[in-house]
């Protein structure tokens, strides 16, 4: 089976040999990131302990950026992979005007977040993307 997670289409912020981090092309959330462990594995309990630190402070160094950047009310982390068994971290930034809030972001939309808004928000993911990267090098 063909893994969308070990070749992702979205852009890269940040890569070294152990994980990656991309920004998810979703209209509705812009900076909406991943981070993504390299090598294809299941679980968090299938990696070393050094590297179960590793990818929890990148998961941390994210947030960080997404709380400074697009200053969310919320960042919702989820480690789900029923559909995609790799390891990875979704990190999404929301809003009280997103348009699932309070709901998670899978849940049906009960309104549309205003353009103008979305945008000023799109404005900022070079921003974000820049701190991210800053962030994970000097770790």
């Amino acid at each position: 089976m063909l893994c969308e997670l070990c070749e992702p289409k979205a852009p890269t912020v940040y890569r070294d040999d152990r994980l990656s981090v991309i920004l998810v092309d979703d209209a509705a959330y812009p900076g909406f990131c991943r981070v993504i462990w390299n090598d294809h594995v299941k679980e968090m309990s299938d990696l070393a302990n050094e590297d179960r630190l590793y990818i929890n402070e990148a998961v941390y160094q994210v947030e960080l950026a997404l709380v400074g950047v697009m200053k969310p009310f919320k960042v919702n982390l989820a480690s789900l992979g029923n559909m995609v068994p790799h390891l990875h971290w979704h990190l999404i930034p929301r809003y009280e005007d997103d348009a699932q809030f309070p709901s998670p972001v899978w849940a049906p939309a009960v309104r549309t977040t205003d353009k103008p808004v979305l945008a000023a928000r799109r404005a900022l993911l070079p921003q974000l993307a820049a701190d991210i990267a800053r962030r994970l090098e000097k770790k």
